[in-house]
């Protein structure tokens, strides 16, 4: 088979194009009509700049039944994450509104400025039954546009007054921040943290997740957490092989030595939108072994490059998956961070207490007058959260403990 030709890469991006969504009718594509001058270097579009756009939410709480993940309740303060990174499995939601799930997902971005008003009614409701709430899942509540809008720094807020269990997860150091509200939090057995650390390697992070937080200053964050008191478990996701793959064992020796005390891991998914833009991507930075990596996800997926039914679409199936199972097992169990896994979702629920102040429906919305499209979209799809994939059998992942 012929490779494609390599898109060129946008420097601080990590999609190389910016690909159209699903729901797209009509199909767009650069091509060279003749007019090219010759000998001038054709520099293609500038990578675009960053725009956080305002939205006044419908609802900020997102429920799902899905048995691959060890939580029910998500909440994500933001839609679209300029953390940039290629394997991110939100990139689709983009679709919904009508975006890109390449480039536009990393630099189109939606602010939930309404997201503590809406949740301090939803806990004020008097049906509601607590449940841990995890923060950040599908996208980064910690990502750049956070500290000028402070947002999730808000819902933190809501939670302390209400004694409600939360577990964070992250790639920026930024979580440093609000050390203040989380710590007091973990004291009472409340709160957890969960910092993503997919390679070690600068250069490697750099292309793979370009506007995160570097891997050294994030295994700063990891001791920085701990010695709060917070409980900090590491991500090590995606895994994805001959790239981050052999560094397995040495970053889970790194997180355990800044004070992680738990781990988990997830095979590279590639679901909807996230296919074309990772083999974009790959052959722009890895052509000397792209076939090589797919090939062994096709080994790993049944032949498939993706393969959503539970049970697999999180660790894969097969000799290969196997093998990195046992490796990351072992590795957990030798530096003893197998003891933590499951508190998350055993978080006491018994000290919750409802908001004092509760905003009305009328202050959570905007008029009438100031709706936008958007709106029609201010509920969050489940997909976001992980929720059920198409076609699957309930199978639980006992690695997917993200706290």
């Amino acid at each position: 088979m012929i490779p494609p030709r390599p898109l060129a890469p946008h420097k601080g991006r990590g999609a190389v194009s910016n690909l159209q969504g699903r729901y797209e009718v009509h199909g767009r594509e650069r091509f060279d009509d003749g007019w090219t001058v010759p000998g001038l270097k054709d520099e293609g579009p500038a990578a675009p700049k960053t725009i956080v756009t305002d939205e006044f939410a419908k609802t900020i709480l997102t429920r799902n039944a899905s048995p691959d993940i060890p939580f029910n309740v998500s909440l994500n303060p933001y839609r679209g994450c300029e953390h940039g990174c290629i394997y991110c499995f939100a990139r689709p939601s983009h679709s919904y509104l009508g975006l890109s799930p390449g480039l536009d997902f990393e630099s189109r971005i939606f602010a939930k400025v309404n997201a503590a008003d809406l949740l301090r009614r939803e806990l004020a409701r008097p049906g509601y039954v607590p449940e841990s709430i995890a923060i950040g899942v599908n996208t980064d509540a910690y990502q750049p546009c956070e500290r000028e809008r402070g947002i999730t720094r808000e819902v933190l807020q809501v939670l302390a007054e209400c004694k409600h269990p939360y577990g964070l997860i992250t790639k920026s150091a930024l979580i440093e921040r609000d050390v203040d509200l989380i710590a007091p939090m973990a004291e009472k057995g409340l709160a957890a943290a969960a910092i993503t650390l997919t390679t070690l390697d600068g250069e490697i992070a750099r292309t793979l997740e370009p506007r995160a937080a570097a891997p050294a200053r994030r295994l700063r964050a990891i001791r920085t957490l701990t010695e709060a008191g917070i409980p900090v478990s590491v991500s090590v996701a995606p895994i994805i092989p001959f790239i981050t793959e052999p560094e397995i064992e040495r970053i889970l020796e790194a997180a355990r030595d800044a004070g992680a005390v738990g781990a988990h891991y997830v095979v590279l998914r590639m679901p909807w939108e996230v296919n074309p833009l990772f083999h974009q991507w790959l052959y722009a930075h890895f052509p000397d072994r792209a076939q090589r990596v797919l090939n062994r996800m096709k080994d790993m997926r049944g032949g498939k490059e993706y393969d959503s039914d539970f049970g697999k679409r999180m660790t894969g199936e097969g000799v290969w998956a196997d093998l990195i199972r046992q490796r990351f097992t072992k590795a957990v169990k030798r530096l003893g961070m197998d003891g933590f896994n499951g508190r998350f979702s055993k978080m006491d629920g018994t000290q919750f207490r409802r908001p004092l102040v509760v905003p009305s429906a009328a202050a959570c919305q905007r008029r009438d007058e100031d709706v936008t499209q958007l709106d029609l979209f201010g509920g969050v799809p489940a997909a976001e959260a992980g929720g059920k994939p198409q076609g699957g059998k309930a199978k639980a992942s006992p690695q997917m403990d993200l706290f």
